[in-house]
């Protein structure tokens, strides 16, 4: 799985263009919690490499860019947790999971 590491703001507006083409997911990872690392090891253990060719995937260390982290809130109106997927098509939020229940198969099925 190849990850795009998502680290400045001015990203979201590339993503938003990206997300025209081709869906686009945002996996917002708190690297402190224990919860998160388990969700986060459970997408790239399920991450098939075809899956690259549906949907681009971003990874947000929101300890250090919590900043971002809110922007992302914000702009596709779903409250922050952490941690979350959220999955971007056409500029807005079309797909969200948060904590345990983040997975890739709901994922695909989405796209």
């Amino acid at each position: 799985m190849k990850w795009n590491e998502l680290n400045d703001l001015s990203q979201l507006g590339i993503i938003d263009r990206e997300s025209t083409s081709q869906k686009v997911m945002i996996f917002k990872h708190s690297t402190r919690c224990s919860i998160s690392d388990a969700a986060f090891g459970r997408v790239e253990r399920k991450w098939n490499d075809g899956n690259d060719e549906k949907l681009k995937p971003y990874y947000l260390d929101l300890l250090a860019h919590r900043d971002i982290s809110n922007a992302i809130a914000e702009r596709y109106g779903v409250m922050h947790e952490s941690p979350q997927v959220l999955i971007i098509s056409d500029g807005k939020c079309i797909f969200s999971q948060t904590h345990m229940e983040i997975n890739v198969e709901d994922m695909m099925s989405a796209v």
